[in-house]
């Protein structure tokens, strides 16, 4: 079975550890302490290093790190207009040292005025050519689903005068969404990766019950999801990949949510018309691989059972183990299955606790059980 466009027997999230220079200076420019021509200088520079350190690793799949960004789905939301950050989220799961992510508020009609990740995408086209790496690696784009936008927000949260009811709200959601996958195929991007992190969060028992309590029923909730994501998708060229990843929460080596994916297995393995699924398995609050019975014959799961959490390298016999009893549940085994860790090393600007050598060392550990289990091609 032949994987599709971007995808690899070792595969990534997307995030990686921030350098130290980067965060200091970023904080410097949003006190105005310094030019943001200068961050951007220093983000080039750091992505070119990254680009480089991630072949040498052995990954085929290289992202810019999300460098660029705070955390992973804000940095995007914002260039949408119609679309500001306002105070903070209000939770019951509180992050360590107390960080919330800002609170994002629907002002007006949403629409999307230019490309938001053409630039970065083709900046990362140049550092894989000089890297001698063309047409050996895929540039891989990762961006928010578009449930980021709404999951977490209320009726409260969403203009009444621009949207005095939500069914054209989610119409213009899934229109730019539209929009901004034709510029990124326009740039020549083949991969492009939704970071989700709701349908997981349905999952958890009481965050289930908080979403009933701002959108109502949950299955039908993971029904418009998933209808959503379809229409953003839908006018993709055939040749372009869509994956998307599901998180329980990625903060500092904290997570979030709990539970096993039987409750949205279903709509997410049989009606959402994505390419591929990054899940989350690394430890045993993500329940076990059942869920996998429902996965099409046609469709691809990066399984993430290694973790990005924690400093100590996985134990690479239980990693074949577990990629074992998954393949037990998939209707073409493991030629259905590819490896990850569960999450990106930093989901957020602060990252995972753990050092960059320790990240390293864990990628080189995946690509190395990788090709022990399906060969020395990542790409079949």
């Amino acid at each position: 079975m032949s994987l599709p466009t971007g995808v690899y027997r070792a595969d990534q999230v997307g995030s990686l550890l921030r350098p130290k220079d980067i965060l200091a200076l970023r904080e410097k420019v949003a006190n105005g302490q310094a030019d943001p021509k200068e961050l951007k200088e220093l983000e080039d520079k750091h992505i070119a290093d990254v680009v480089r350190k991630q072949i040498s690793s052995g990954l085929r799949a290289v992202t810019d790190g999300e460098f660029r960004r705070q955390w992973f789905h804000i940095d995007y939301l914002v260039n949408l207009a119609g679309v500001e950050k306002r105070g903070a989220l209000q939770s019951t799961n509180i992050s360590k040292g107390g960080t919330m992510p800002p609170r994002l508020v629907v002002v007006d009609k949403i629409s999307h005025p230019k490309p938001i990740q053409v630039d970065d995408f083709n900046y990362l086209e140049t550092q894989i050519a000089a890297a001698g790496a063309q047409g050996k690696v895929t540039t891989k784009v990762a961006i928010p689903s578009p449930t980021m936008i709404h999951f977490r927000n209320s009726r409260e949260t969403i203009d009444e005068k621009a949207y005095p009811t939500l069914e054209p709200f989610f119409d213009d959601l899934a229109r730019v969404y539209q929009e901004e996958l034709a510029d990124l195929y326009a740039a020549g991007t083949r991969f492009v990766q939704l970071d989700d992190t709701n349908l997981a969060y349905l999952c958890d028992p009481g965050m289930r019950a908080e979403a009933e309590k701002r959108h109502g029923d949950a299955n039908v909730l993971a029904k418009q999801y998933a209808a959503l994501i379809n229409k953003a998708i839908s006018k993709r060229p055939r040749d372009m990949t869509i994956g998307i990843h599901l998180c329980r929460g990625n903060h500092r080596s904290q997570w979030f949510a709990q539970g096993g994916y039987e409750p949205v297995a279903e709509v997410l393995f049989r009606d959402l018309d994505v390419d591929v699924y990054f899940l989350e398995y690394d430890d045993a609050r993500s329940g076990d691989f059942s869920p996998l019975r429902h996965l099409p014959e046609n469709k691809i799961v990066v399984l993430g059972v290694m973790s990005s959490k924690v400093a100590a390298l996985d134990d690479k016999a239980d990693i074949i183990k577990r990629l074992n009893e998954a393949a037990a549940y998939c209707p073409r085994g493991l030629k259905q299955l590819c490896l990850s860790h569960q999450c990106g090393f930093s989901s957020t600007a602060e990252g995972n606790e753990l050092s960059e050598d320790e990240q390293w060392a864990k990628i080189r550990l995946e690509v190395e059980i990788a090709k022990e289990v399906w060969g020395d091609d990542l790409s079949v």
